[in-house]
Parts: C-alpha cells; structure tokens; sequence
C-alpha cells in the first residue's frame, strides 16, 4: 500500500490528485496562494513526510560516500549537510538527495521510491537505492538501514524565532545541522530564503505538527512547497529530470555534484562537460499565458514554431508570479522566443524568464585548446 501521511485526516487537508508527483501528503489546507504569501512572510509548515530517509554509520561513512555519490564527502563537518546525486555510468541522474552528518550519522533524505541503476552486469536494470548501496558496500565499515523518521519543512523569515520557540538552534549556515529531540534540524538554502527541515521520529509526526502550528506556524501543502521550489529554480527529480539529464542541465554541478574529486560513478560524464563542453539543454523558467482556463502538463513538449525544442517540467500556480512551470529547452532557443507549451487542447504560450537563464559557463579546458590554437 502507498504511503498516507496520518495529518491527511487532519481537518482542513486536502489531498492531492491521482498521480500527482507529490503523493501521499496534503496538497493544501483550503487556501494555497495564502499559504504561500505566508511562508513568504511570516511562517508556515509542510508536511514532507512521503520522503524516503537512510542513515549510513560506521567508520568509513564518510570516504565510503564519497566514493558512491557525486558529492565531497571525506571533509564533510560534523553538524553541517549538503546535496549528492547518485549517477549511472553515463552521467544520468539516478537519485537526487539531501544529507546530513551528526554525531558519527549521515542522515540521507530522497523524494519516494529512490532508484538507482545495477553495478552489477544486468543491462542497466534499475534497484532500490538502499540495495544498491547494499550492493555497493564490499569491506567497508558501514551500516545503512532506513530511518524511521519524517520530513517537515518550516518556511519563512520568521522561522527561527519559531523553532527557538521549541528550543531548536540551528546555524545560519546553509546546510548547518543540529540535533533535535529524536532526530535533527538542517537549514536549506531553497525555496526561498529562509528554510528549516526536521527530521523527527514518524511515529512522533502529529506531535510534533500540533506543536510547530501550534507555536504559529501555518500549515501549508506541497501546492505552496513546490511554486516556491519552482520560483527559486529547483528540480524536482522524475518531474524536471528524464531520463537524459545529466546534472549540468538542471543546476546541479556545485550543489550536488563535485566536478573535480573523480572516482565516482558518471564522473568522467561531470568533468567532460564541465571542462570541455556544454550540456545540451538547459532549465528555465517558464512564465505561461493564464488567460485560458488550461495549463500544460509534465512531459509535454515546448516548441518553437513547429519545432519540439524542450519539454515541461514543473507547472505551477505562484501566488505573485501567476502560472509558471520549468522547462529543459535546448541550448539554441533564443532568451526571447515566443514558445508554445503542452498537447492537443491545452496549448498554451510562454515566455522564458530572463533572469533564469543559466550563465554562460567557461568550460577551462576548451578555453585552453582556444588559447594553444592562438
């Protein structure tokens, strides 16, 4: 059976659609635009709990990470978290995940159902990422076992002053990590500017929701979490990602794949492209038409003319920036073209928002063959 978050039969929770991309939690709680002005401005809460969570201990947790993840993982502090990916042989993103280390714990958050692509010679057949680690462990000196815990976003400029409420600190620090009674709290850089996640005992979920609403947090769905993952240019993995990506087309070169410390799988993929190429699409955001009653859907196509140039990511309802969605286009479609997004008779026309646009990277390794040719 699939997961069904407990505050679903909370008054007031609205569960999302069938096939929504965020199953299981409340989409919203009566009011999506107002919970979003409110994790903008003041403090709401989101259930996340459909999340997957890992922990991975022993001695050799950290240079064993760092040989199956894309992220640096052998200096990682004690009390600070980061983002990692877990790629195929070809440099295809196969998992996306946020992490965290305390006290002798990599704590290691996925969105639902987390995959990743065999080591072992089965023509690419896919494994849950907890088999796959399994798999890939050999004679190192770690345990990984899932985690009987569950998400919670808070959101918003008053988040501290919330949280210390419930006497829980954390560092200002993107990724700072600190304990919390039964699990941790990580601060995010996204969505927006000011986001705290808690990882707290599943069996304590209502608990702890009575007590952060409670302390006068809103509460707020994955309606609201999403427009605001949308407007601050975060992928969705499965939603943002087919099954070409490669992390440089969806912001994820830095943030959760290193470029230069080798050794794990893809990399060669990371460091070509990085040194000596461009990736063949890139995502943007989107700004679509709202005056029809229709919306495109992920999947479908973005054209230019008659031209397929990319495809739809995320779509979603901002409450300031109107409908918007993400999109992997090709590299060549110009800043200001006039596109057309969706299928059959909810086609819609969208405009590319300038200040998405990736800047133009300077691949080191191409400069250099520029500079030997004069």
């Amino acid at each position: 059976m699939s997961y069904q978050s407990p505050l679903l039969e909370a008054h007031g929770s609205i569960a999302p659609p069938d096939g929504h991309a965020e199953p299981g939690v409340p989409w919203h709680w009566g009011d999506p635009f107002a919970e979003q002005r409110t994790a903008t401005r003041t403090v709401a809460v989101v259930d996340r709990s459909h999340r997957e969570v890992l922990t991975v201990t022993g001695d050799d947790r950290l240079s064993w990470l760092h040989l199956v993840i894309s992220q640096h993982m052998t200096e990682l502090p004690d009390g600070m978290g980061t983002e990692a990916l877990v790629l195929d042989s070809q440099g295809r993103i196969d998992t996306h995940m946020v992490l965290a280390h305390l006290d002798g714990t990599v704590w290691l958050d996925t969105d639902p159902g987390p995959v990743a692509t065999s080591a072992l010679p089965r023509g690419g057949e896919k494994q849950t990422l907890l088999d796959y680690f399994e798999a890939m462990k050999f004679w190192s000196k770690v345990d990984i076992a899932r985690a009987d815990h569950a998400v919670l976003t808070v959101l918003g400029p008053d988040a501290d002053e919330l949280l210390a409420k419930l006497d829980i600190h954390v560092g200002t620090e993107p990724y700072a990590v600190a304990a919390i009674p039964g699990g941790i709290a990580r601060r995010m850089p996204w969505p927006g500017r000011s986001s705290v996640d808690l990882l707290v005992p599943r069996a304590e979920l209502a608990d702890w929701w009575r007590r952060i609403t409670d302390a006068g947090a809103r509460p707020a769905g994955t309606w609201a979490f999403d427009a605001l993952r949308v407007e601050s240019l975060r992928p969705r993995l499965g939603v943002d990602t087919d099954e070409r990506a490669i992390p440089h087309e969806v912001n994820w070169i830095g943030s959760a794949a290193h470029v230069a410390k080798g050794c794990y799988r893809g990399q060669e993929t990371v460091a070509k492209v990085h040194n000596v190429g461009r990736p063949p699409r890139q995502m943007v955001l989107l700004h679509l038409d709202g005056s029809p009653e229709i919306a495109p859907e992920t999947g479908e196509p973005v054209r230019l003319g008659e031209r397929v140039v990319g495809r739809v990511g995320s779509v979603a309802q901002h409450h300031e920036l109107g409908p918007v969605a993400l999109a992997l286009v090709k590299r060549s479609v110009p800043v200001d073209a006039e596109l057309l997004v969706g299928e059959e008779d909810h086609v819609v026309q969208a405009a590319i928002d300038p200040d998405s646009m990736p800047g133009e990277h300077v691949a080191p390794g191409r400069e250099a063959a520029q500079r030997l040719r004069g």
